[in-house]
């Protein structure tokens, strides 16, 4: 019987899909960002005779990397994708939405059992709500625009099943970084299912965490099969009933991993790979300069509100800048009203418009040779945000680190 990724491929192929084949599937919501938006129109009015959008109503710009534009190149990038989407008929979430995979979570256009491409390599972070999402070129997704279709090759998908529950403290990313540890390239070129009571416990926040970390993990995406609170989050964006897609008790799996989060503690992965995970306690002495508290994994509101719960009535170490990039407006706009807003700048934050922030190298949070950060992004490869050293944490272990000036989990 069939996973959950064969499930959502038959019905949007009208046939039943086997593991290996070649198919063509229809494309729920087709998206592309100020990065790689205006090479889409390029190529769609270079290679293609008029008629240029399949379904209007099915496509979106969304601009996050660079939001507003930073340089002259990415506002002239905008301002073509802006110009297309008048004379086609095409929203466009600008500079003030947020991220764009977020944005269309939040409005209710991706819910469980859509199929959806972007130019964006994180855009598999809508398996957190049991969609199927996948980054893609220019080139790919001119011809989605056009024909509302690609074809993808049927992936093989592993089962991951948490045991236990943790007895310290613990959050999404320490679990996502944890996953990565554990199971390391067998996600490559795989679907995963992540199950266990560890999952049930995942807040929306907690489980867009963990789905975007997938990609750090090789794998095509990550689903988590939608929960009672995440089903009726997600009926509420839509305003409408949601017919979520779950495996077949009896799928067949590619692997079946158990992994035993009993001992999970805050994790932190060390400069250079997400792969390179180790627990915060087993680090040496580690002065920092910086923290970025942000991006697609950890810009939510429970994010916020974890680091706002630590810096309360206290100060960022003299020398230690913290600066902050909410995923969204929404969440910008609830940070402000519940007061979140001057709980992080009173304690020193330096607080930005919503976005991608530095991790895509269009906002706050880039650092220069030998400066050394924590983050809460996804990646921390050299060069991805900056020229220094980058940890990947949690915001809770960030929020620490930035009050101890020093890169140190929460002292209870």
């Amino acid at each position: 019987m069939a996973t959950i990724i064969e499930k959502i491929f038959s019905m949007h192929s009208n046939d039943r899909v086997e593991v290996g084949e070649t198919i063509w599937l229809d494309i729920d919501v087709r998206t592309a960002r100020d990065f790689g938006g205006a090479q889409v129109v390029k190529n769609l009015l270079e290679n293609y005779d008029g008629n240029y959008v399949d379904d209007a109503n099915k496509t979106f710009f969304t601009f996050d990397t660079s939001a507003p534009a930073k340089t002259i190149g990415y506002a002239q990038n905008q301002q073509i994708c802006r110009k297309f989407a008048r004379q086609h008929g095409i929203h466009v979430y600008d500079v003030d939405a947020g991220i764009g995979t977020h944005v269309l979570m939040e409005e209710g256009i991706i819910h469980a059992g859509k199929t959806a491409v972007g130019t964006d390599s994180h855009y598999n972070i809508v398996g957190a709500v049991g969609a199927f999402g996948q980054g893609m070129g220019d080139v790919d997704i001119a011809f989605v625009f056009k024909t509302g279709k690609t074809w993808f090759e049927v992936p093989p998908t592993i089962k991951v099943y948490f045991n236990g529950m943790p007895s310290a403290a613990w959050t999404a990313k320490d679990l996502a970084l944890f996953t990565i540890k554990k199971i390391g390239r067998k996600a490559l070129g795989k679907a995963v299912e992540f199950y266990g009571d560890i999952i049930d416990k995942l807040s929306i926040d907690g489980r867009i965490t963990l789905a975007s970390m997938v990609t750090e993990m090789g794998g095509i995406i990550g689903f988590i099969p939608p929960d009672k609170k995440t089903l009726e989050w997600m009926e509420k964006a839509a305003n409408k009933k949601i017919e979520p897609v779950y495996a077949d008790n009896n799928a067949s799996y590619d692997e079946e991993i158990d992994i035993d989060v009993d001992s999970l503690k805050p994790m932190i992965a060390l400069p250079g790979s997400p792969a390179n995970v180790r627990a915060v306690e087993e680090l040496p002495y580690t002065p920092i300069d910086t923290v970025f508290i942000g991006s697609c994994t950890n810009g939510r509101l429970e994010d916020m509100h974890m680091v706002a719960n630590i810096v309360k009535g206290k100060k960022i170490k003299e020398g230690v800048t913290m600066k902050v990039v909410p995923a969204t407006r929404r969440v910008w706009k609830s940070m402000l009203e519940d007061g979140t807003m001057k709980i992080l700048t009173d304690a020193g934050a330096i607080i930005s418009n919503a976005g991608c922030g530095g991790c895509a190298n269009g906002q706050i949070g880039l650092t220069g040779v030998d400066e050394v950060q924590v983050s809460t992004a996804n990646r921390n490869f050299k060069g991805k945000q900056g020229l220094g050293k980058t940890y990947l944490a949690s915001p809770a272990t960030a929020a620490a680190s930035a009050i101890a000036g020093y890169i140190t989990e929460v002292v209870e």
